[in-house]
């Protein structure tokens, strides 16, 4: 199966997190309707419903077209998707008005390495598993 390998990557590589984006949409449908908080909480999702799928299927594009000059692991390369989604969201944060996110940049900062772990771990079971399946691994 050798015909469209990027289409393939891109696939595998949105799967994971459009899936659980579903279950965070559905905890704010609950969250919105349910209890009708004061805090836009439709202005937090826009950044995370609209770039993180296609910036994970970008992201196993580029692991993908590296095939031959790869020199990182799975989970290393997906481990540093936090380090490029972190301050899309802080610009993200400050064009939206949430001043209180982009001015506690350090704070936001602390659970770095911990989502670089989270974020390693399904790119080399989760994802490593759809790209072997597809057969572009």
């Amino acid at each position: 199966m050798n015909t469209h390998p990027y289409l393939r990557a891109y696939m595998a590589g949105i799967m994971i997190p459009t899936i659980f984006l579903l279950v965070v949409f559905v905890v704010f449908a609950v969250i919105r309707f349910g209890y009708n908080p004061e805090f836009p909480l439709e202005r937090v999702l826009v950044f995370p419903l609209a770039l993180v799928p296609a910036i994970w299927g970008l992201w196993n594009i580029v692991y993908v077209a590296m095939h031959g000059h790869r020199r990182l692991p799975l989970g290393i390369h997906g481990a540093i998707v936090p380090a490029v989604l972190f301050p899309l969201a802080l610009v993200a944060a400050r064009v939206f008005g949430f001043e209180f996110l982009a001015g506690a940049t350090p704070f936001v900062l602390l659970p770095l390495p911990l989502l670089m772990i989270i974020y390693y771990l399904v790119w080399k079971y989760l994802v490593g598993f759809l790209n072997a399946m597809l057969g572009i691994a």
